[in-house]
């Protein structure tokens, strides 16, 4: 019998190419979609899982607390609490820190900027990261060796066995030599903690030993005894903080009015990588936010839906074709449980089509949807058991999901009523439409979607940023003093296609001061040259620029932007102080710039203050370049760059673009939104294909007596097309609120941003009333062009 069924079935999808080729299109594409998700959520969710003792690894963390309520929470710490609370709190086995920095590092007589993980000596009893070479017990034991992975070390030493080779680590204005100890294997991609070489703490704190509590730098882990109560622990440490603070406190209250309340956590290792409070900074990276994989889930199970959509609407069309064979099955015996039984059948035989299908397109779509998520899932990741049973646990649901309504429908049918020929729906096919309406609403609220992300995207590369970042290129010179400034200046200025030369300090530094005779302002702080403003085109609106001629200004001159201005409360800015009251510094206001946007769009302008203070360094150089000459000035500037830095890593780079990286999650979202709409479309569109297909089988005597009596093509071609046409519609009103709710949310994240305009939903209404247009036409312009004598035969 199962043989016989499993013929019948082939038979049938062979018999209906198109419509098995339409919901095997569907399925496999919906299948594919879901599959990539799934393993998307896999890595999401099996970050930092691979530690011994992931369930007993925490992470400190402190929150901080102004008099005027606001609250800054974060997951770094100082150098003290690791070791106090260890000291003091029974519970706590051991701790380690880390911290994310850079060496410039000399071999073979080559320069490379080398990103390092600086680390305690326990480092690889705590985390699980297997050695190739040498031995984690000592790999960090001694201040000068450094840990590298199997690729770093193949990057500087070949094949060479690296254990024992040295390389050279620039401390200061000189190369100090380090042995590599070990070799750690390649890091999973799946971990917080990513890392190309380790230096040793102790190195760090040879340099400079911090015992301020009130600092803030690097990530602080403990490792607590098994079966105890983390936030238990987590509530001893303001205790011992207050204790072994005290006297810090104190004095900070006392010389710089020191008022914030400062108290520690802990944060589970396996929270870090999906936290949107205590983020992935200061050596940790990969920080995620659950919210992309609540998207992507919702676009998969949506394009899932509507493909299941389209089968069960197809199925059940044409199942008046296939009632006679069902009047027959059930007059010589057959029952209603084995009718459902041999269409569940077909329905499994074509979820298994689109299953195989689903598998293929994830493998050819890998390396995109890795692009466009940030991931690196390659397809081994397919070969695991959990994930295995979760596809076949989707192939099932898949299957029955698609199947189990059209299979009641069609065990249903009576026998006399079938085998006569009189078997018709009743009612008006609510449920039908329904489906037809679910899903262009869902394709509806895409389109919006996607139209709004561009828009706002484009708003975002196009907003007048106050200055202009057109043709300025930027080299990091590490940190340089006013005179090699000058120098290097000068021989950049000699190239004509070099216009103008400045600097800042590099980075972004924000810091603390007071005004008005004790009020404290944060604020964004630049140590720049009197060239800043002018190359960058920042018009100031009162005062004047620093004067290279006056040593006034370079001793206590300051300039500030228009919302220092306002935040400070002054009305005539011009001579005001601003207390460095840390280090017994005061500074005149000299010039009020306009504000500009010297962050990302995501934020507010906040204040700023400007420097030419001798006692601060420049890390970063800008050129403003002739127009079109940025490519043929590169070696130049690189030539020159060599000559004054001999030992410095050289890195190049266009104002423009640096600025437009900081878009790139909006970017790859714009990409993603589209391709799903695109998905959702195609697969709703085939499904309307589909069904105008059958409804012009199903109205061809109709349509062959429209002809004879008259009727036009356009006539008939609007008859079969309207009704469709009205649901396509009601899809677009349907989704329109959902959508401009939804993106409204989405836009609330920037403070500058468009407005939703009533265009996007106008373009929404004429892209889905056309494509469906087009879907149905061809079928429609088909039929109404048939021969109606042709027509009139038909049973």
């Amino acid at each position: 019998m199962l043989k016989n069924y499993f013929r019948v079935a082939l038979r049938n999808l062979w018999r209906n190419k198109i419509f098995s080729g339409i919901n095997i299109a569907g399925l496999s594409v919906g299948l594919a979609c879901c599959m990539l998700i799934l393993l998307y959520l896999k890595d999401e969710v099996s970050f930092d899982r691979f530690h011994k003792n992931q369930a007993q690894i925490y992470r400190i963390t402190s929150e901080i607390s102004s008099p005027d309520g606001k609250v800054n929470k974060s997951g770094i710490t100082g150098m003290m609490p690791g070791p106090e609370f260890k000291a003091s709190i029974p519970e706590i086995e051991s701790f380690v820190r880390l911290q994310g920095n850079g060496y410039t590092i000399k071999h073979n007589n080559e320069i490379y900027d080398q990103p390092v993980l600086v680390v305690d000596d326990n480092f690889f009893s705590v985390f699980s990261f297997p050695l190739v070479e040498g031995s984690a017990a000592d790999a960090l034991k001694e201040m000068h060796t450094v840990v590298l992975t199997e690729a770093t070390a193949k990057k500087y030493f070949g094949n060479k066995k690296a254990v024992g080779q040295v390389l050279n680590l620039k401390n200061g204005d000189n190369f100090e030599p380090f042995v590599v100890s070990a070799v750690a294997k390649n890091i999973p991609q799946n971990s917080s903690i990513q890392f190309e070489m380790l230096v040793p703490m102790k190195f760090m704190q040879s340099q400079n030993n911090d015992t301020e509590w009130i600092n803030f730098f690097l990530n602080t882990f403990v490792v607590l005894k098994p079966g105890t109560d983390w936030q238990k622990v987590a509530a001893k440490f303001d205790q011992v903080f207050m204790v072994k603070a005290g006297d810090q406190l104190k004095q900070m209250a006392e010389k710089y009015n020191f008022k914030e309340k400062i108290s520690f956590g802990l944060q589970p290792l396996l929270d870090i990588h999906l936290s949107t409070v205590y983020t992935a900074a200061n050596g940790l990276n990969k920080a995620s936010n659950p919210i992309y994989s609540y998207i992507l889930t919702g676009i998969a199970i949506f394009i899932l839906l509507i493909a299941c959509i389209n089968f069960i609407n197809l199925t059940v069309s044409r199942s008046l074709k296939r009632a006679k064979e069902i009047g027959i099955r059930k007059v010589v015996g057959g029952q209603r449980k084995q009718l459902v039984l041999q269409f569940l059948g077909e329905s499994m035989i074509l979820s298994f089509i689109s299953f195989v299908l689903a598998l293929v397109l994830v493998i050819l779509i890998m390396p995109v949807f890795n692009s466009l998520a940030n991931k690196s899932l390659a397809f081994s990741y397919l070969a695991d058991a959990p994930l295995i049973i979760g596809y076949i646990v989707l192939f099932m649901f898949t299957g029955l999901l698609a199947g189990f309504y059209p299979a009641l429908v069609l065990s249903g049918f009576n026998p006399v009523q079938t085998l006569y020929g009189r078997q018709r729906f009743t009612g008006k096919n609510y449920l039908s439409k329904g489906m037809v309406v679910f899903q262009f609403s869902l394709a509806c609220i895409l389109i919006i979607s996607t139209i709004v992300i561009y828009s706002q995207f484009n708003y975002l590369m196009k907003f007048d940023l106050g200055y202009n970042d057109k043709n300025v290129v930027r080299v990091n010179v590490g940190g340089i003093d006013k005179d090699k400034l000058a120098l290097f200046s000068n021989e950049l200025m000699k190239n004509p296609a070099i216009e103008k030369v400045t600097a800042n300090q590099g980075g972004e530094w924000i810091t603390v001061a007071q005004v008005n005779n004790g009020t404290d302002i944060n604020f964004d702080f630049k140590y720049i040259d009197h060239n800043y403003f002018p190359l960058f085109e920042i018009p100031i609106v009162k005062g004047r620029n620093f004067s290279p001629e006056l040593s006034s200004d370079t001793a206590e001159g300051a300039i500030v932007n228009e919302a220092f201005v306002e935040k400070a409360g002054w009305k005539n800015p011009i001579g005001e102080k601003v207390d460095f009251f840390y280090n017994n510094k005061k500074f005149t206001v000299i010039g009020v710039i306009k504000d500009y946007h010297y962050a990302s769009l995501s934020q507010k302008i906040g204040p700023q203050l400007f420097l030419t203070h001798p006692s601060y360094r420049y890390g970063d150089v800008y050129m403003k370049i002739k127009p079109g000459s940025t490519a043929s000035v590169q070696p130049y500037i690189a030539a020159t760059f060599k000559k004054f830095f001999p030992v410095q890593p050289y890195q190049f780079s266009s104002k423009d673009l640096d600025n437009a990286k900081q878009y790139e999650s909006e970017l790859k979202w714009k990409q993603m939104i589209t391709f799903s709409a695109i998905l959702t479309i195609f697969i709703s569109c085939i499904g309307l294909f589909g069904l105008a297909t059958f409804a012009a089988e199903k109205r061809t005597k109709e349509i062959g007596i429209r002809k004879v009596l008259g009727a036009s093509i356009p006539v008939i071609v609007r008859t079969l097309s309207i009704d469709f046409l009205k649901l396509v519609l009601l899809s677009t009103l349907i989704a329109s609120p959902v959508a401009w709710w939804a993106m409204n949310k989405w836009l609330g994240n920037y403070p500058y941003r468009i407005e939703i305009s009533w265009w996007v939903f106008g373009l929404t209404i004429f892209l889905a009333t056309g494509i469906a247009l087009l879907t149905i036409s061809y079928q429609a312009i088909r039929a109404a062009m048939a021969n109606p004598v042709n027509s009139l035969k038909t049973e």
